[in-house]
């Protein structure tokens, strides 16, 4: 089992609620240079979207691993919003931002799973 395995779950199903593209995580737990031991990435179409997408993984993230974070930031412009919960960095981004950042190549050297969208609710 994981570290933090509830918490990467729950920012998981939070992302695919609202439909979020091409989510995958990046393991970086036991590299020492590492900021946090995930970062969580998704991208969405429109500022809208990655404004819900960002609720509902602060939503599912509390709900489902009475988590809350750190610190969010991004929230002015929404064109990628960051949420800090220590040791899961989860990223937003619109698309065209997501592309322009490329964060997956300049992280290359960590694990990388791919997360299929699976839809489900908060019960």
């Amino acid at each position: 089992m994981i570290k933090n395995e509830k918490l990467l779950n729950s920012v998981i199903e939070g992302i695919q609620e609202k439909r979020g593209k091409n989510i995958i995580s990046m393991d970086f737990e036991g590299k020492e240079s590492a900021i946090c031991d995930y970062f969580v990435i998704c991208d969405a179409s429109s500022n809208r979207q990655v404004q819900a997408i960002s609720d509902s993984v602060l939503e599912f993230a509390h709900k489902l691993s009475g988590e809350k974070p750190v610190h969010v930031e991004g929230t002015e412009n929404l064109q990628w919003i960051l949420i800090d919960f220590t040791d899961i960095v989860v990223h937003i981004f619109l698309t065209e931002w997501r592309e322009f950042y490329n964060l997956e190549d300049l992280w290359a050297d960590s694990k990388i799973v791919k997360h299929d969208i699976e839809y489900s609710s908060i019960k």
